[in-house]
Formats: structure tokens, sequence, C-alpha cells
């Protein structure tokens, strides 16, 4: 059976531009490059299977207790661990959106909802989103900004959909992995209601903010920590790789670089929206670094 592809298959096919991947068009920052070469030599030891020193630097840069982070092979793994570990009855996911969470559910036999984001109304949710969100909810995958749409939910919906959450005891998955990518990243983030909502999970990615997704980082926010020791109950041992815990604290030294890659996908993106348009495409007016759109009619 063939294996489930994210991304292009640059490996069977000659491919010049993968534009399914959504990753800095900065590159590896050269900081990682050499953080790499210099843990070669501690490729002959296990990995720390607690990745201590990195979950220290992610506390510090999260402002969190490093007890409230789980570091994983990309956030892929921490989404499997999570449906693995918690075995969902029934979740509701929006359609479109990033296709890791139907594939985790449907592998542990979850039955999913699906909340339609409509071309009518602009594929954002409605305010009757919250009304599918019922006692029978186990959990919500929820991507913000969404992938592929690249809208943002805003702040205020949030929280009423972390209240319902937290009122029907649903475990609610906010996927930020592309928020480093928006012009005021704070401004859409979770994190200030982790001590709120307990069943808030944030997951978050080295992946595509430091152009790293063959080196395999990511890591899970939650003040809920036996939930966090469910999922890591779920995942194999050393699955974050002594390159991988090396790359992600020397990215987090790199002040600079999250910037500049910033400040280049607002520009770009202006651009990329204005000639589409003259064009005769028909895009969303997307606030992440990928654009969703229709061809002329």
């Amino acid at each position: 059976m063939e294996k489930h592809k994210h991304g292009g298959d640059i490996y069977s096919r000659p491919i010049r531009m993968d534009y399914s991947v959504n990753i800095s068009p900065l590159g590896l920052p050269g900081g990682v490059k050499e953080a790499l070469k210099s843990s070669l030599d501690a490729l002959v030891n296990y990995p720390d299977v607690e990745c201590r020193k990195l979950r220290e630097r992610l506390g510090e840069r999260e402002q969190l207790p490093m007890e409230d982070i789980l570091c994983g092979n990309g956030a892929a793994e921490l989404i499997f661990a999570l449906a693995h570990g918690r075995k969902p009855r029934k979740a509701l996911l929006a359609a479109p959106g990033f296709a890791e969470y139907e594939n985790a559910l449907q592998s542990v036999g979850c039955q999913i909802e699906y909340y339609d984001l409509k071309k009518e109304n602009g594929f954002q949710f409605g305010e009757d989103f919250t009304d599918y969100i019922t006692k029978d909810t186990d959990i919500l995958f929820l991507c913000n900004p969404n992938n592929p749409t690249g809208l943002t939910v805003s702040g205020e919906f949030l929280v009423k959909i972390g209240e319902k959450c937290e009122s029907t005891g649903t475990i609610l998955v906010v996927d930020e992995c592309f928020n480093e990518f928006l012009d005021d990243p704070e401004k859409n983030t979770m994190k200030p209601y982790l001590k709120t909502f307990r069943n808030l999970v944030i997951l978050k990615a080295f992946t595509k903010i430091y152009a790293m997704p063959g080196l395999r980082l990511g890591y899970c926010l939650s003040e809920n920590r036996e939930l966090l020791d469910i999922m890591r109950d779920a995942m194999q041992p050393w699955s974050v790789s002594v390159m991988a815990q090396a790359g992600g604290i020397a990215a987090m030294d790199d002040e600079l670089y999250v910037d500049e890659v910033r400040n280049l996908i607002h520009r770009e993106r202006g651009f990329l929206l204005y000639n589409l348009r003259k064009m005769g495409f028909h895009p969303l007016e997307a606030q992440a670094n990928f654009i969703f759109f229709a061809g002329p009619w």
C-alpha cells in the first residue's frame, strides 16, 4: 500500500519547484547548519530522551515551565501520539483542512464530523461552529492560520471555542505551526489561555519557519501534564534525534532570522495577491505564507 505523501513527491519524479511545501524561502539558518556539523561526533550516543536542553530553551522562549512542553519528530508525531494515546471516538475537523489530523484520527477508528468552510462565506468560520461542539466531541483540531486557506480565526472567537470545549470536556488542539509567518503572531496565539483552558494543546514546529522539514522537529504546549504523559507514552523513545535537538537550540539563538522571514513574506504576499488578481485569479486575503485561490471564471 502506498503511504500518504505530505507535500510533493520529489523522490520519484523530477520537480523543479514544489509549491505544496510552505516553508521559509530563506533556507536553513546558518547557525543551524553549523550546529548540525558540530553534533556529528555526538551521534555515537543516544539522544536525550527527555530533550532537556531543548525543552529548557523552549521554556525560556515560550515563557512556560519546561514540564508544559513535549517535543516530537515533527508536529505530525505529536498529532498521532494524541490520537493513539487518547483514542477519541468522535472528532470535529474543518474542511478544507490539514490532512494529517484526518489520517491520525482514522488510524484509531475515530468517527469524524466535518464543518464545511464555504466559498460563499469566504471560507471563514461561522458563528454556528460552536454548535458543532457537543459532549460527544472528544477532540477538535483547529489550524490557525488555517491550512490551506491561509486565514486566521479571531482571538475573540477562539476564546468562545475554548469556552465551549471546556464545558463539553473536548480536547482543543490549536495548530500554530504557521503562526510565526503572520504579521502579528502574538495577536493570534492561544498561548495566554493555556492556564484558562485545561484541555488546550498548542502545536508548534521548527519545520516551516526555519525551513527544516528534513530534520523533523515539533513540539506542543499544554498545562495538562497528564495529557502530555499520555501522549509521551504513545511515542517511541528517542524520536527526536541528536541533530534535531542541536538544530532546534541553534535556530532559537538566531533572533534576526524569523524577523527577516516575516518581513519578506509580508512584501511578497502583497506582490502575489496583486498580480494574481491582475491575471484574473481570485485569491483569498491570505495572512500566512501561502495563498488559497481559484482560477478565472
